[in-house]
């Protein structure tokens, strides 16, 4: 950003619409933190002009760093500055590097930044650290690695209407594909366009309610909300874990229970 303001130019991040492993190893596609809607958002918070989203398919897989950054330079007419981690890699068999960017800047006329990794309790923050930490329930510690509270965003999808039946509508979340916190009940925020709602978040296997193949469940009831949002974005930030997931001996002792929690939460607003 700064180097674009002393320029008199545009601070354009460039990012991918999925993980390129999607296309080179599909078998080693890791967990995404970020829904990419609420990657971009991150990224227009950060303040860039713009951001360049490129679709990663097989035919850009094929560019050497080489290419890439001389297309770069090509179709943004004038480049300034190239700013990226210190160890960055890129291009078909990562054969791109800051030593090439380098090489090409001295050829094209722009400045690279590599930039140091980032530390955190003496150890490097990665995404793969960042993970973990969701993982395993340290939602703090993920928060301060990425500069940010934490929040899990979801399309919301149909699900079986269960907890209609029981008095108490939740959004399913469709979070195939990304790493969640453990299963359990939570108090959280939900985010519905602009506004924000109190809410209890439900993460598990639903173990009371029998079926042949359980499945990983990402269900928010938002209180005092009952408008249908299908198809929309929903984000959860988490204010406090409430309990376990548990097994009940029928639907009406989860009922009993998911009215306990509704309370348990309230107080922890309350607070």
């Amino acid at each position: 950003m700064a180097d674009a303001q002393q320029q008199d130019g545009f601070a354009v991040v460039v990012t991918f619409d999925r993980h390129p492993n999607s296309v080179v190893a599909p078998d080693r596609v890791p967990p995404s933190v970020q829904s990419l809607p609420q990657k971009l958002r991150t990224l227009q918070s950060l303040g860039a002009d713009a951001t360049w989203l490129i679709h990663f398919d097989e035919a850009f897989s094929q560019q050497t760093g080489e290419m890439f950054v001389r297309g770069l330079a090509r179709d943004f007419g004038r480049l300034y500055s190239v700013c990226v981690g210190s160890d960055f890699t890129f291009g078909r068999k990562r054969s791109g590097n800051v030593a090439l960017l380098n090489e090409l800047g001295r050829e094209l006329g722009f400045a690279v930044h590599g930039l140091s990794a980032v530390a955190l309790d003496g150890d490097v923050v990665s995404s793969t650290r960042i993970r973990e930490a969701i993982r395993t329930g340290n939602l703090y510690g993920a928060s301060q690695m990425l500069g940010r509270c934490y929040s899990l965003a979801a399309m919301v999808v149909k699900g079986d209407q269960l907890g209609r039946k029981l008095g108490f509508p939740t959004a399913n979340l469709d979070v195939r594909g990304m790493v969640v916190p453990p299963n359990g009940v939570y108090a959280a925020r939900a985010r519905v366009g602009e506004k924000w709602f109190r809410a209890v978040l439900n993460i598990g296997l639903r173990p009371t309610v029998s079926s042949a193949t359980p499945e990983q469940r990402v269900e928010a009831h938002l209180l005092g909300f009952n408008d249908e949002i299908y198809g929309s974005e929903l984000e959860m930030t988490f204010v406090e874990r409430l309990r376990d997931e548990q097994k009940f001996p029928s639907l009406d002792a989860l009922k009993a229970q998911i009215a306990a929690d509704i309370q348990s939460a309230e107080r922890v607003f309350a607070q």
